[in-house]
């Protein structure tokens, strides 16, 4: 049987208001938020009594109202003090109360005290940061490599800190395009790379190097992408310098590659300018191997394709579009290679027929070792060669690239370009140095002199020459 006091149940209409308020503004259940005030108003009533007793409480969503009760059972000896009441005591509770019957007594709220709804506000609070930190994580971990647009928050030692609404991304600065550069409060996209579950809470990671982040872009640009008319088969990237990205359809009356180029190209300048000027190569995709060389190398024509085991070719260049088709520091055939997952070497026509009988059983064995050259010599075709001497600012680390190491002269150089000057009228180094690193000057010796001249500038005016 069941005991009321003399104040009726809490009406709690305000507090059901604010729970549903919670629920909208944290994107969490309400069953999750009822059961959390429960939990706080049973752990702030047992604060209040003082000693172990059960307590329980009651939400009506409908009616508004809440109510928090001890229940125990009356026996003649107790033996569970925080389920059981004596006999005799329940009696002066209610008279009519026989062993065995429950005795069920309605507490008020108002008496609590604020210590214990302090307790019972902290219990809340914490519980629903535990909600909205496992909501979060679960939200955003789905919606990997999905494209997101957020707003500059705070940027500290390169990386960058994006405020996406709900909660707070992380923009690395290896994650970043180079030549991009961002102040607080700038809109920026990005795409979801990784979401990590840390103690303080999910981290997302975003990305705009990603080739994930490219495919985004035409989806959002191309509509025959979007609705899957035409389908992205693979894309490759040198983040904000050039990509590649194959693209096919099943339908014959659609041009793939004449989708996402655009009227006048307005589909794929758009992408471009959202990538700092990031040249990119829509290739229209085939499973025929030497007709896909062909189409990857365009414009530059190719002579043949000579196939080499399973994961090597051989392709044969005109003598005029060699360079073309290795491109800068040999970007052009590094995107091909990701393009065609193999191993290529290039040769110009004249080139290989002028080849003996035995270089070109050696070109086109696959385990053959690259023939050895002067260190004269320049390899325009060689990827992943060791940055030249001084070019890095550590000691020699011989499996640096040239990007690897242009990117710590940039940094090294951005470092400089900031720094105090007395004399206004002369160049800091930094200045020189970082325009002809941005710049990427065509060879090592304009890079060389670049910065050998500006070594001498800095010099001139540190001893007050003109």
């Amino acid at each position: 049987m069941r005991k009321k006091s003399k104040n009726e149940a809490l009406k709690a209409m305000d507090i059901a208001a604010s729970l549903s308020a919670v629920t909208k503004e944290k994107s969490i259940s309400m069953d999750l938020v009822l059961e959390t005030l429960k939990d706080a108003l049973t752990t702030a009533a047992k604060k209040y009594l003082g000693k172990p007793v059960n307590v329980e409480a009651k939400i009506d969503r409908d009616k508004g109202t809440i109510e928090v009760y001890t229940r125990q059972t009356a026996v003649e000896v107790v033996e569970d003090p925080e389920n059981q009441i004596q006999i005799n005591e329940a009696k002066e509770i209610d008279e009519d109360i026989e062993i065995g019957d429950e005795l069920v007594q309605d507490l008020d709220i108002d008496l609590f005290g604020r210590m214990a709804i302090q307790t019972a506000k902290q219990v809340i609070v914490q519980r629903v940061r535990e909600a909205e930190r496992e909501k979060i994580f679960a939200d955003y971990s789905e919606r990997i490599g999905e494209l997101v647009t957020g707003t500059v928050q705070q940027i500290e030692k390169g990386n960058i800190l994006v405020n996406l609404g709900r909660t707070e991304a992380l923009l690395p600065y290896k994650e970043q395009i180079r030549k991009e550069h961002y102040h607080q409060g700038d809109n920026i996209r990005a795409c979801i790379a990784d979401v990590r579950d840390n103690p303080k809470g999910p981290q997302v990671i975003i990305s705009r190097t990603c080739p994930e982040f490219l495919a985004r872009l035409f989806e959002l640009e191309v509509p025959e992408i979007f609705d899957k008319t035409v389908r992205i088969v693979k894309v490759v990237r040198d983040p904000g310098h050039r990509s590649k990205i194959a693209v096919t359809t099943n339908d014959s009356r659609v041009d793939p590659v004449g989708a996402c180029v655009g009227m006048r190209g307005n589909r794929v300048q758009a992408i471009v300018r959202e990538l700092s000027n990031e040249r990119i190569d829509i290739i229209n995709w085939t499973d025929e191997l030497s007709l896909l060389v062909r189409r990857v190398f365009a414009p530059a024509e190719v002579k043949r394709v000579i196939p080499v085991g399973e994961h090597k070719i051989v392709v044969v260049i005109r003598e005029e579009d060699l360079a073309q088709a290795i491109g800068r520091e040999g970007q052009n055939i590094r995107l091909a290679s990701k393009m065609l997952d193999k191993e290529i070497d290039v040769f110009g026509d004249e080139e290989f027929g002028n080849m003996t009988d035995e270089q070109r059983n050696a070109a086109l064995s696959e385990t053959a070792a690259p023939a050895e050259k002067s260190p004269s010599e320049s390899d325009e075709t060689t990827v992943g060669k060791a940055a030249p001497e001084g070019y890095t600012t550590e000691s020699d680390v011989e499996d640096v690239t040239y990007d690897e190491a242009f990117d710590k002269l940039r940094e090294e150089a951005r470092g400089e370009r900031f720094a105090q000057n007395d004399n206004e009228e002369t160049p800091v180094l930094g200045d020189i140095a970082y325009s002809a690193i941005e710049t990427l000057a065509e060879s090592e010796a304009d890079i060389k002199k670049a910065i050998d001249d500006a070594h001498e500038n800095k010099e001139s005016s540190s001893t007050g020459n003109p």
